[in-house]
């Protein structure tokens, strides 16, 4: 796993906190559609990931979801390490957009790798910052954008994530990451695929129109 950490985060890590990295921590592979943490799961490390995407949702009482936002490859999600101090269980849920490869650090190593390792310390504080961006973002879009944009720009987001035009996905799935109802999602869709934007299919959407 040394080369693929080496690969994914060699141009802002030291090639020696890499190594270390690889020897202390726990490595997983999560198949697309496969949940990697649930609302109320022990957080047993701070998350790297070396391939792959996952998308970070937001659970409610009811069990309805949000999106908040993805990881790509070369992210951490840094939220986590300060639930380590008094040892919180999760507040998201965490979905592999599709196959990937994550390096689980032990959340004691990561506080002796922040102060002994400053490119370290930087990488964490910039996840920091560019979660909260993420999660802003989201919290405008629910309270400013009208739900036709907020479509648009999730299938825009989910089309850069994959790298492909070809989404496959249910009008479920998209009605639940939006946090409104698949019936709306269904309208909303036939109307962008009479404007051209994109081609609807069984269980993919083809996006013409990015």
């Amino acid at each position: 796993m040394l080369s693929q950490l080496q690969s994914s985060y060699g141009m802002v890590l030291n090639g020696d906190l890499l190594h270390e990295i690889a020897t202390h921590s726990r490595f997983l592979e999560v198949k697309k559609g496969h949940m990697v943490m649930d609302v109320g799961d022990s957080i047993l490390g701070l998350p790297m990931l070396m391939d792959g995407a996952i998308k970070i949702l937001r659970v409610d009482g009811e069990g309805d979801e949000m999106l908040l936002y993805f990881l790509e490859t070369g992210d951490s999600c840094a939220m986590t390490i300060g639930n380590h101090f008094d040892n919180a269980k999760s507040e998201i849920r965490a979905v592999a957009e599709k196959d990937s490869t994550l390096a689980i650090l032990p959340l004691d190593q990561v506080h002796q790798w922040m102060r002994d390792h400053e490119d370290f310390q930087r990488f964490i504080l910039e996840s920091f910052n560019t979660r909260l961006k993420e999660m802003a973002e989201a919290l405008d879009a629910l309270a400013f954008q009208d739900l036709q944009e907020r479509l648009s720009k999730y299938l825009d987001d989910r089309v850069k994530i994959n790298g492909s035009t070809s989404i496959h996905t249910t009008h479920a799935e998209i009605a639940a990451d939006l946090n409104t109802s698949r019936v709306v999602v269904s309208r909303m869709l036939k109307q962008c695929e009479r404007e051209g934007k994109i081609e609807l299919h069984r269980n993919r959407i083809e996006v013409l129109n990015f």
